[in-house]
């Protein structure tokens, strides 16, 4: 099933041409509105008339997640803020959180890829979606919310969170299709087989994204829950949700090319991968963003491509599950974190009986992601009583769930007791098989 046939099953070369005359016009756009853009440029010697068509794409500067930061909140939209209807934001590195803003024109484009993906999967205005990807900055919920309203289907805003109570909303409204992160819908699943009503559900089909997960993830999922899951693809600074989706054929998540362009480019050399199943790092380039456009961004996700049209029929580029980070950004249950906001945390608080030697091991355990931070005592404190270190433990767990926005544990260990290296130091273990 389609929404727009004569978009997604577009050939190739009409879509090429589409694109072109889209970037041509959005890199004429940001240059006369977006100052980072405009410096960028003419610091490489290209103006709006160098770039004639997707061939040119790779003349332009690449933009990055620090530019989100470095021009926080606004500095990177291109039009007033009288013109921006919404605004959402995610963390970033040190916990500055980066903004981006939608006008009205967006907001229909985001709903146009909500209601794709869900009309690939074989949603209609007959079926009833329980949205419980969180609500609020966060894209996640808003993105299908749209997409869903877009379609006409029966929109239950659950967010996340009151696990039972979900499954009472689930059974009571006769949801037939769930829209979470994938760790949350296995923990509905589990929670549903406890209560004894599974056989009571409704739902037909899930569609999960926002953290990695694998293919054996999927399979319990359709096995516990008795549907089909679907997987998605976004991210804030692009769209949210949307920006590429599973149809019926599960083989890969098309992007919505004539919207986003995507390129696959090797993150040492930064030189475009041509060519199907070469893993590369993704570079989207917004071209039809008004409220706040993004040009070559690169997003440290990994992943490849396929070319070849779908069986479902449509042209769109099929795009892999991310096969990592070309960077030290985690993705624990659905939230960015890195490893130098815990970093910061620790060293804030070496006066308190601590020392600068961690270890962070990331691991899954029942379908849900763990944050687990050994840190080294002091000579002192670990000469001090029980109750003294258990209170900095509970200290170090309030401030990091501050910074991070989830809950870490925090053990402290002895001195000495972490391994060193001779080389860099290994700070990050992740045990979460994510491939």
């Amino acid at each position: 099933m389609y929404l727009q046939k004569d978009f997604e099953c577009m050939p190739r070369t009409n879509l090429k041409k589409l694109q072109s005359e889209k970037l041509v016009k959005e890199i004429k756009y940001v240059y006369d509105n977006v100052e980072c853009y405009r410096k960028r440029m003419d610091e490489a010697g290209i103006k709006p008339e160098d770039i004639k068509g997707i061939e040119d794409l790779h003349k332009l500067p690449f933009s990055y997640k620090s530019d989100l930061r470095d021009y926080y909140p606004y500095g990177l939209f291109a039009r007033p803020l009288s013109d921006i209807v919404e605004l959402h934001a995610s963390s970033g590195t040190t916990g500055k959180r980066i903004v981006v803003g939608y006008t009205k024109n967006d907001l229909d484009m985001w709903a146009e890829c909500g209601a794709r993906m869900l009309t690939s999967i074989g949603a209609t205005n007959e079926d009833i979606i329980q949205v419980s990807y969180g609500y609020g900055l966060f894209t996640g919920g808003f993105g299908l919310h749209y997409g869903a309203e877009k379609l006409g289907l029966t929109v239950i805003p659950m967010s996340s969170g009151n696990t039972e109570r979900q499954i009472e909303t689930m059974i009571d409204f006769k949801a037939t299709i769930l829209a979470a992160t994938p760790s949350y819908a296995l923990y509905l699943a589990e929670t549903a087989e406890k209560m004894g009503v599974v056989d009571k559900l409704s739902l037909k089909a899930g569609i999960f994204g926002a953290e990695p997960w694998t293919e054996e993830m999927r399979h319990q999922i359709e096995e516990k829950l008795h549907i089909k899951a679907y997987d998605i693809y976004g991210l804030t600074e692009i769209v949210g949700p949307g920006v590429a989706f599973e149809c019926d054929c599960q083989a890969g998540m098309h992007v919505n090319e004539d919207h986003f362009i995507l390129e696959i480019i090797d993150p040492d050399t930064l030189e475009p991968i041509e060519g199907d199943d070469k893993l590369g790092e993704l570079v989207f380039t917004t071209i039809d963003r008004e409220g706040a456009p993004l040009i070559r961004y690169r997003t440290r996700d990994l992943g490849f491509i396929k070319s070849s049209t779908c069986k479902c029929g449509r042209t769109f580029v099929r795009l892999s599950k991310p096969r990592g980070r070309s960077d030290d950004m985690l993705i624990i249950r659905g939230v960015n974190v890195f490893p130098s906001q815990i970093e910061e945390v620790l060293l804030q608080n070496c006066d308190r009986g601590i020392t600068a030697n961690y270890q962070i091991v990331v691991d899954r355990e029942n379908n849900t992601d763990t944050l687990d931070v050994f840190v080294e005592m002091a000579p002192d404190l670990f000469a001090d009583d029980m109750a003294s270190i258990e209170k900095l433990q509970k200290v170090l767990v309030d401030k990091l769930r501050s910074v991070l926005g989830i809950g870490a544990k925090v053990t402290l260990v002895n001195p000495n007791s972490i391994q060193r290296s001779e080389g860099k130091a290994k700070r990050v273990i992740d045990k979460r098989k994510l491939v």
